[in-house]
């Protein structure tokens, strides 16, 4: 069984769409022509080019393509024939679908050539505030005729999103820490390694809370982690290397607890999202996680603590155009509007490049800083 790739190329031209291999042609010339010489004069190739072409192909094919007898036209074999009828129906029945997908290619590509348009890429811990940011992203920009914005988000763990951008994989990461977060926390030894003053810039983006997703009616009555311990509640974790896992480490410090406590601490979730399936099935009676997950899932929710969502970007990609964007977007009063009215979310210093010693109280440094 021989599988078929597809190519595209860009060009200045118009032309019909086509999904067609470079061998059809050579047998379509050499069928037509009765020769090779002959189908390559027509196709503007050198004999010995066809010739080793065709060589090449029966090859890679396993498969004859063409009659060779001296002194006698040359002539597809029954393969080569039928590789022929193959094309012709395929792009028979094919056609519109091919269309189709070459016009979403152009459009797509169109954003490439438009120089008042910018895509931002960002890896980011899983937020329904990004999700949204960029909705309104694209409906801002059919909106408008002038600069338009595309947010090329990957959701990824916090860790994960700053080691991203750390390695020019994105020009922009975004992670969360808890609001009263102070130094020797698992926070700090988490993000502190990561980010660098005077090479990095803290944006300002919004507030969140975090808290525990129990079902409806709160049937266990937790109230908090160490409600959860003494109940023995089952609990979804999410993996290592994400955020929300790092807010609650540092909620079990805080609260005198230990992991062995929490059962089912081993176990994790992908995202907000998963540890509220796993909740809303049964399978497990609480988790941490965001009020909007909850509510999506028909959940109970229960406030733990408030934490800030950065988003941060290297000093040097503040004049991009793109961040430039981006950051006007954030400070508009549309935007701003628009995160209230998702559940436990209110905007915090949206589109300000913040001081990192201030938004991050674990960074010590002279008030005259440039952090």
């Amino acid at each position: 069984m021989h599988r078929l790739q597809f190519h595209y190329t860009l060009s200045r031209d118009s032309s019909p769409a086509l999904v067609r291999n470079p061998l059809i042609d050579l047998l379509q010339a050499v069928s037509t022509q009765g020769s090779i010489s002959a189908g390559a004069r027509a196709l503007g190739l050198s004999y010995r080019h066809v010739w080793g072409e065709l060589k090449r192909w029966e090859h890679e094919l396993g498969h004859e393509l063409v009659v060779w007898e001296k002194g006698q036209s040359a002539r597809l074999t029954e393969f080569g024939a039928k590789l022929m009828w193959a094309e012709s129906q395929a792009q028979a029945r094919l056609a519109p679908q091919i269309e189709a997908l070459r016009a979403e290619l152009e459009r797509t590509f169109a954003v490439a050539f438009d120089d008042s348009t910018h895509v931002v890429t960002l890896y980011a811990s899983h937020d329904d505030a990004l999700s949204t940011l960029r909705e309104h992203a694209l409906q801002q920009a059919s909106e408008s005729d002038h600069h338009q914005l595309h947010l090329d988000i990957r959701f990824t763990g916090s860790v994960d999103a700053i080691r991203a951008l750390n390695e020019g994989r994105c020009v922009m990461a975004g992670f969360h820490t808890l609001t009263h977060t102070g130094p020797k926390t698992l926070t700090e030894r988490t993000y502190k390694p990561l980010l660098k003053p005077g090479l990095h810039k803290i944006i300002g983006f919004a507030q969140r809370t975090q808290g525990l997703m129990v079902a409806k009616g709160n049937p266990l009555k937790l109230q908090s982690l160490q409600d959860v311990a003494l109940q023995g509640a089952r609990f979804a974790n999410r993996s290592m290397g994400t955020g929300t896992r790092v807010v609650l480490d540092d909620l079990l410090a805080q609260s005198g607890l230990a992991a062995s406590q929490i059962t089912g601490y081993e176990h994790s979730e992908p995202s907000h999202a998963a540890v509220a399936h796993a909740v809303a099935s049964g399978q497990f009676e609480v988790g941490l996680g965001i009020a909007a997950a909850a509510q999506r899932a028909g959940l109970d929710f229960v406030p733990l603590g408030l934490e800030r969502y950065h988003l941060v970007c290297l000093k040097s990609a503040l004049q991009q155009p793109g961040i430039l964007a981006l950051l006007q977007l954030l400070k508009t009063s549309a935007w701003q509007e628009k995160v209230t009215h998702i559940a436990g979310y209110t905007p915090l210093q949206s589109g300000e490049v913040l001081s990192m010693r201030k938004v991050l109280p674990w960074w010590s440094y002279p008030m005259n800083s440039a952090a």
